[in-house]
């Protein structure tokens, strides 16, 4: 049968009309409330390859999750902020910067947690020690054990924590287990993990599932992104180490003796509420079970140490980006001197000119990354924006290889602290659900510092003579990926 003449040109005309119609859509709706650079960047992958760039929009343009779980996040911070009003309780040993109280209300406002004092802040820079003190607290639990990490894979290094929880269970504890499930789902062992908690009675649920079938999604790449492990509401652990081993399974990091060095910290005072507060949150979202009648009642003892902290949670589940806010007004308020440790330093342009104009009005600003990367776009973007800190005056250091320096932290002047799992790029500060924990203490700050000439000690210099001469090849990877980055 011969097909109608007017057909090939009806089929070209509809063509053409479709994909002027994805194009007027894109100019209209991608640039509503992103950021310039953001929308730029999706407005040309979508002109440049329309179809594959619309598809690529319509599965990842949105950094918002599901209305339902948003809802959640407000129940959970209006029922925070009535049960904790009046508890900014703190030592005042010496006087504060004048600008902190301006910050604690900043976090205040987007985090809906106090600054509380009298806890104890125990620091962890190796990681064998590390998962040793986790797994001591969880042995010492008689309630209730809440696990809660980004990537949870079984395997030698962590088989004495999931012997911790199953001895846990078998004296009537009850132990919930979160781990989000992407992240863990790459790692060799995903089944084996799930079937050996079943098989403990333990309760577990995954972050943020992406299952179509069965009614669970959101944008993919939006994650949960916290490590944390609360013990009876009087015990918490934090930072950036998940529950895995140091060469994160893989064969090609073993081959290349890939370590990872991380940073934790174990807290325990009325900080902790705060901490499990993100746990019982985020078992809310994925269960629909409140765990509100388990949390302990804040106490602060009179004799407490002098240590003051306040939970900052991040993520698309809030109206703005907590960690980038709280991160930018630190760094503009630093008076003598800013340290930052980050594996993944992608700023975006607000942080980039923090840094610099932070340097550039003389404070010493310093920076920790690793000298080689697990992720290669990431890695390129973050050597992009080098030459331009270091021009700007930031001091970086490079983390000897064959160790790649994972620990995330900021330090301002000999007054505060910032520990968490966010990393400073704008996955982070966008995509992924974080827990930051701001302390204020010089005795805090002190015991960092030397955690940082340790990373100083291990590290070499980079200077901006020896950048500029770098190969030019290194300089386009470094360009190209950096404008990935802004794709979001």
């Amino acid at each position: 049968m011969t097909e109608p003449a007017w057909l090939p040109a009806t089929i070209a005309v509809l063509g053409v009309v479709f994909d002027i119609a994805i194009r007027v859509f894109a100019i209209v709706y991608v640039p509503i409330n992103r950021r310039p650079t953001t929308a730029t960047a999706w407005l040309l992958a979508i002109f440049l390859i329309p179809y594959v760039g619309f598809l690529l929009f319509l599965l990842f343009g949105s950094t918002k999750l599901p209305r339902r779980r948003r809802e959640k996040q407000q129940e959970i911070n209006t029922y925070i902020v009535e049960t904790t009003e009046g508890m900014e309780r703190v030592t005042r040993d010496h006087p504060w910067p004048l600008w902190l109280d301006s910050v604690i209300a900043l976090n205040r406002t987007l985090g809906a947690m106090p600054l509380v004092g009298g806890n104890t802040a125990e620091l962890h820079s190796d990681y064998a020690r590390s998962m040793e003190a986790m797994v001591e607290a969880v042995d010492g639990a008689h309630r209730w054990v809440h696990a809660e990490f980004y990537i949870t894979s079984l395997d030698a290094t962590t088989e004495p924590f999931f012997v911790a929880l199953e001895n846990a269970r078998r004296r009537g504890v009850t132990v919930r287990v979160l781990m989000d499930h992407i992240a863990s789902r790459g790692y060799p062992g995903y089944r084996r993990t799930r079937r050996r908690l079943t098989r403990m009675g333990v309760e577990w649920q995954l972050m943020l599932p992406v299952q179509p079938l069965r009614g669970r999604y959101q944008r993919p790449d939006l994650r949960n992104h916290r490590k944390l492990l609360v013990i009876d509401g009087q015990v918490a652990f934090t930072g950036s180490q998940n529950m895995i081993e140091r060469g994160y399974q893989r064969r090609g990091n073993h081959r290349r003796g890939l370590q990872w060095k991380d940073f934790m910290v174990r807290f325990e005072g009325p900080i902790v509420a705060g901490v499990n507060a993100l746990f019982v949150t985020d078992w809310y979202s994925e269960t629909d079970e409140l765990l509100l009648r388990e949390a302990d009642p804040v106490v602060v003892a009179d004799d407490a140490p002098t240590v003051d902290c306040q939970v900052v949670p991040s993520g698309p589940g809030f109206d703005g980006e907590n960690n980038l806010r709280l991160f930018n007004t630190l760094l503009y308020n630093a008076q003598e001197r800013i340290i930052i440790t980050s594996p993944y330093f992608v700023p975006d342009e607000s942080m980039l000119y923090a840094v610099t104009t932070a340097a550039q009005r003389g404070i010493e600003v310093q920076l920790f990354v690793s000298e080689i990367g697990d992720q290669a776009v990431v890695y390129h973007a973050q050597r992009s924006y080098y030459e331009a800190l270091l021009r700007a005056g930031v001091r970086i250091f490079l983390y000897r290889s064959p160790t790649v320096l994972h620990a995330k932290h900021l330090t301002v002047d000999d007054e505060v602290a910032v520990i968490g799992s966010s990393n400073m790029d704008m996955r982070s500060f966008s995509l992924n659900l974080e827990i930051s924990v701001m302390i204020r203490g010089r005795s805090f700050v002190r015991q960092l510092r030397e955690v940082e000439q340790s990373y100083r000690d291990a590290s070499r210099e980079l200077l901006l003579e020896e950048w500029l001469v770098r190969p030019f090849r290194s300089k386009v990877l470094d360009n190209v990926a950096r404008l990935t980055s802004a794709v979001q």
